[in-house]
């Protein structure tokens, strides 16, 4: 197991941390699976279902032989997190007319975003390197499960977080983790590069997407929905995008699992961003090499507001080994869909509710086939942003106190 630049392909060990390579390319964990033994994987995997309390417990360390084999276990970090729902929705499915549909409800995680599945990995591999200090920038869900996990690890937090759109949930969550809450003017894009140029200095083990190790944890996502499916992936895997980490983790994922024969084909994978926030999809529809960044991102979905993702070059890469595609979406067909699906009885937060919009849009420009099936990630929970839930719920709430009361009334 290796670090690998992916612009130079410079190597480092893995007990070498650093946000980045000296030529400023990101670092990707490299392993060598020639040796592993798919079909084995799968018997272990699934006896490992049956455990409670130790680190297989948790839908990330269940698949550690694909995530950090070398990792001492008395470093891992776990709240069991991972082990998430696998939905369908009949009603959704029949309004979209798409032949299957699932829903994978990483909101279930314990601090209630798909961030917990990366960030066990994160401050596990701080820890056995000696780190007791942990940080990141962020907009909610990574401070909110940074600040979790390093109170487990009987560690300090210190977490950078943007004046303006923002949810104050997750930084009331993170706050009542005990972490350190340092909110500054400007973007989640400059809390980025603050960290990139001092953390080192000030002896801080940084835990946002450019982390590699994050991507390894976040890996399991896939593990687990391939498991529960019996390993057999939907056509389309539908991610919502901001700082584009999960794909590129999913991705890697996927590649993982179909070189060592554990799945037979690869989906296609449908990255969906907010149209107020979308340099990724921009840069693809136009056919361009380079993102053009966007200083002032704005949308509703403040998960997604990023102008600047830092995974953008190997997101990139994943979608052309999926055949890929990128899909932008309003404020208003995400919050429009958002309502569907806490209707259904799962619930999300707005940015969750991105790829149930972009598969609508997909199906009706025909890139997706109604004859096909999809499984969308729901990223965040719905009590996440209640500011957003009472805007979408505050009509429905109103007209229904107003029938109530007539009723009384004539009654």
């Amino acid at each position: 197991m290796k670090l690998v630049c992916v612009d130079c392909s410079a190597e480092r060990s893995w007990r070498e941390f650093s946000m980045a390579c000296s030529c400023g390319g990101r670092l990707e964990v490299v392993q060598d699976l020639s040796r592993v033994d798919g079909e084995r994987l799968k018997t272990l995997f699934h006896e490992r279902l049956a455990e409670r309390m130790s680190v297989y417990a948790s839908g990330v360390w269940r698949y550690k032989e694909l995530i950090f084999p070398e990792l001492p276990e008395e470093y891992i970090v776990t709240k069991f997190e991972g082990n998430t729902g696998l939905y369908t929705s009949e009603p959704i499915r029949r309004k979209l007319g798409i032949r299957e549909l699932y829903f994978k409800a990483q909101s279930e995680n314990p601090s209630g975003s798909f961030k917990d599945n990366g960030m066990t990995v994160a401050v596990s591999h701080g820890r056995s390197l000696g780190y007791n200090r942990f940080a990141c920038a962020s907009t909610g869900n990574t401070s909110s499960s940074l600040a979790m996990y390093a109170a487990m690890g009987e560690c300090t937090s210190q977490v950078y977080v943007p004046n303006r759109s923002i949810s104050m949930n997750k930084v009331l969550q993170t706050l009542a983790y005990g972490a350190q809450v340092i909110r500054f003017d400007g973007t989640y894009d400059d809390g980025i590069r603050f960290l990139e140029q001092h953390g080192a200095e000030l002896g801080l083990y940084v835990c946002n997407s450019v982390n590699p190790f994050r991507i390894e944890g976040q890996k399991s996502i896939i593990y687990e929905t391939a498991q529960n499916l019996n390993w057999e992936l939907p056509d389309w895997i539908l991610i919502p995008g901001g700082a584009l980490s999960n794909v590129s983790a999913l991705g890697k994922g996927l590649r993982d699992l179909k070189n060592l024969g554990m799945i037979d084909k690869v989906p296609r994978i449908a990255l969906i961003q907010a149209e107020g926030a979308s340099p990724f999809h921009r840069m693809m529809a136009a056919g361009k090499e380079q993102l053009t960044p966007e200083t002032h991102p704005a949308t509703k979905a403040s998960a997604l507001n990023i102008g600047n993702p830092p995974s953008w070059q190997i997101a990139r890469r994943v979608l052309q080994l999926c055949q890929g595609v990128t899909c932008s979406v309003s404020d208003e067909e995400i919050l429009a869909s958002k309502r569907m699906i806490d209707q259904s009885g799962i619930g999300c937060e707005p940015a969750s509710a991105a790829t149930l919009a972009g598969l609508s849009k997909l199906l009706n420009d025909q890139t997706i086939g109604k004859e096909e099936s999809a499984l969308c990630i729901l990223t965040g929970n719905l009590l996440k942003d209640t500011e957003i839930l009472a805007e979408t719920t505050d009509e429905m709430l109103h007209s229904g106190l107003a029938h109530v009361t007539d009723e009384v009334v004539s009654s």
